[in-house]
């Protein structure tokens, strides 16, 4: 279920600064500070994999956010759950998430196959 069929343009979300702070001004996280509600403006497409949502923050100015930056809101104020069953579904996704690689200082430890095959998979991962 996509955001889309969750909210309407006019709605109030509730924006996660911990998810958004790395990549916005001072101004827009002094306004979220302030009010961490904004009022749904506009939907746009981010990179081709999801909908991002354009907020009229507390200061008057527009910013927009990624999906997973935001909680959805119901009528009462309370933060609405959402179920990520997409992303937990598939084995091997969950598996490729949680690989991670620690670099090798040895000349037997670079030679051996399986610490390269875990090397082009990690650099790969983010592909899939």
């Amino acid at each position: 279920m996509s955001i889309l069929d969750k909210v309407k343009i006019g709605n109030s979300v509730q924006v996660n600064l911990e998810l958004s702070k790395d990549r916005l001004t001072k101004e827009t996280i002094d306004a979220i500070n302030v009010s961490s509600l904004g009022r749904i403006s506009d939907f746009r497409i981010t990179d081709g994999k999801g909908i991002g949502v354009v907020l009229q923050l507390s200061n008057g100015k527009e910013q927009w956010f990624f999906e997973d930056e935001i909680d959805i809101l119901d009528e009462n104020g309370n933060v609405i759950k959402r179920n990520n069953n997409k992303e937990n579904s598939n084995f091997i996704f969950y598996f490729l998430r949680r690989l991670n690689y620690e670099n090798k200082n040895k000349v037997s430890e670079l030679l051996n196959p399986i610490n390269f095959f875990i090397w082009l998979v990690v650099s790969f991962k983010d592909i899939f």
